[in-house]
């Protein structure tokens, strides 16, 4: 079991990299390419929709493909837009690579937990999915800060070629390691779209973009934040992106616990806690000890909700397992771009880095709503469910 599990967290290691590191080179590939910071940080938003469009379309076209094959195919294609990505000769072409490498994102991760939670067996699926995504939370610890070392002594394109190794040695070891799993039955995808009916599917979706969207509308402009506000150099920028990665790790372990103990009072509580957080770094982000402790509180703050959000939609969808994977990593990627194209629009029309944070925790806010309603809605249905039951007793 563990071989291919390992196969998967070195692909998800690669597509986690590949998913962050632009914050860590934002000032870099602005200089390169000729454009402003607002501009570059909208690389960022182009991948997140690539992946919110790209993963149910293509967990659709391959559903009925072997899913050895469909891993295989959305690591080539992964490859290939990182590759396009290095050898991009200006902004718009570097916008649709970056494109291309997203569509395999979602739908990679949809497949990737299927085969991990059938591979794996029963009473161990949720052990081997978990373990799937550990490479994704050692991107943010390793990955990133390496690439952004990577870009910032050879240049920015030095880290996608790194990528391109990367992938070609993770499509390598899912050919050699991930059994054929032809006998695993195709997912009907009538019976799974008929899923995205429910109210508290549809909540579940919202509660995952509003809740980790307030998150990318400041660290996508991170490196700006911490030069231009905190004046730290550009030398210790590596190293604070290994402190968010850490706390991410952190944040991760403590979010499965608390999931664990109490799912709804688990999110509101970090949800809550987040968005406050943020009012709080607006007003500290200028002072370098407090902006470098704010780094690694995004990580672990904005990473506690991650399994209680990603629980939460599997658990509403349970009879749609593939595409709830799928579709709730479109909507983490959603709120990635919306958090993104925010700050962006703030930056452009003159607003100042401490505006993003306050409009981090409106966006924190509006998740934390949602889960509020979604809660009560569960409430409800379960006091409604208790009446009948009591009246017939009295009958």
């Amino acid at each position: 079991m563990r071989l291919p599990i390992i196969a998967l967290a070195v692909s998800a290691f690669a597509i986690g990299t590949t998913e962050f590191v632009v914050m860590g080179l934002l000032p870099q590939m602005a200089d390169d390419l000729g454009v402003s910071i607002p501009a570059a940080g909208m690389l960022v938003t182009g991948y997140a929709l690539g992946v919110v469009f790209g993963g149910p379309l293509l967990a659709m076209a391959t559903a009925r493909l072997p899913r050895k094959t469909v891993l295989m195919v959305l690591m080539g294609l992964f490859i290939a837009g990182n590759l396009l990505c290095a050898l991009a000769p200006d902004y718009d072409t570097l916008m649709f690579a970056r494109v291309i490498a997203a569509l395999a994102h979602g739908s990679f991760f949809g497949a990737g937990a299927v085969v991990a939670g059938h591979v794996a067996g029963p009473g161990r699926a949720a052990q081997a999915i978990a373990l799937m995504f550990t490479g994704l939370t050692v991107a943010t610890i390793m990955g990133v800060p390496l690439g952004t070392l990577l870009g910032q002594t050879l240049g920015w394109r030095a880290t996608f070629w790194a990528v391109v190794l990367l992938g070609v040695a993770a499509l390598l070891i899912i050919a050699r390691q991930v059994p054929d799993l032809r006998e695993m039955q195709a997912p009907r995808l009538g019976q799974e779209l008929r899923v995205l009916r429910q109210p508290q599917v549809l909540l579940a979706l919202g509660m995952t973009v509003f809740g980790f969207g307030g998150v990318f509308a400041v660290f996508t402009y991170i490196v700006p934040i911490l030069t231009e506000q905190a004046h730290l150099g550009e030398q210790a920028i590596s190293w604070v992106l290994a402190l968010f990665g850490l706390g991410a790790t952190c944040g991760t372990l403590l979010g499965g616990r608390l999931a664990d103990w109490r799912l709804m009072p688990a999110l509101i509580i970090a949800l809550a806690v987040l968005s406050l957080f943020f009012v709080v770094f607006a007003a500290m982000m200028q002072h370098p000890a407090a902006a470098v402790i704010g780094v690694f509180l995004i990580g672990l703050l904005g990473f506690a909700s991650s399994p209680g959000l990603q629980t939460r939609c599997v658990q509403q969808a349970s009879a749609a397992p593939l595409l709830a994977s799928t579709l709730n990593q479109s909507a983490f990627n959603l709120g990635n771009a919306g958090g993104a194209w925010i700050g962006a629009s703030l930056l452009s029309h003159g607003a100042g880095y401490p505006a993003l944070s306050l409009a981090a925790a409106a966006v924190t806010a509006a998740g934390l709503g949602l889960t509020l309603a979604s809660a009560y809605l569960q409430r409800r249905s379960r006091r409604l469910q208790v009446s009948p039951a009591i009246a017939c007793s009295h009958g």
